[in-house]
């Protein structure tokens, strides 16, 4: 085989190689976001961790901090306007935390990677979010989960149990109310 021909191959070979070589870990493609299907993870209490810091101004401009929460169980949706499965989730997440509140669970939003607040603003009155959401266009909240989620899994949801521990999370939409409640009282045990 002539040697240019034999360089072409190779080069072939090793673009396809490291094309194909992280295929479990999941590209954005075109979408900018990596949907994780809804993987749901329930963690036994002895390997819960809290997470880092999770701060910011709501969408309003309102100071939050997930510390102000402590003592109380938490569930944390990072979502943003420009996503279809998080406005897929968000009637869903909005019933579920209406169904919660009376037992004392708390939501919180990241909203991440949205050009303005407003965007987000108007994706909360569309949806009827009856929680504040932390404006983090940044995503350096994300941060704060970094052994639970990828940066780019896009919508996700953490619970936080009373101690302050990840207790569970969804990598991708929340499909159900039922599910998600479900998966707090599970947590919460």
């Amino acid at each position: 085989m002539p040697r240019p021909r034999l360089l072409v191959l190779a080069l072939l070979a090793t673009v396809v190689l490291s094309a194909g070589g992280c295929g479990n870990v999941g590209s954005t493609g075109a979408k900018g976001y990596i949907d994780g299907a809804g993987v749901i993870t329930l963690l036994p209490a002895a390997e819960r961790r809290q997470p880092g810091a999770v701060s910011g101004k709501t969408l309003e401009g309102h100071p939050l901090s997930l510390s102000s929460y402590a003592g109380k169980m938490v569930v944390v949706n990072v979502w943003g306007a420009w996503c279809p499965p998080c406005r897929a989730e968000a009637t869903e997440l909005a019933a579920a935390a209406r169904a919660l509140a009376p037992k004392g669970v708390v939501f919180v939003g990241v909203n991440t990677r949205d050009a303005s607040a407003d965007n987000a603003l108007s994706f909360q009155r569309h949806y009827d979010i009856p929680y504040p959401s932390i404006y983090d266009p940044g995503g350096r909240n994300l941060l704060a989960f970094r052994r639970t989620l990828t940066p780019n899994a896009i919508p996700s949801t953490v619970i936080i149990d009373r101690q302050g521990r990840v207790a569970a999370s969804i990598l991708g939409e929340v499909t159900s109310k039922t599910t998600l409640i479900d998966l707090v009282e599970d947590a919460s045990k």
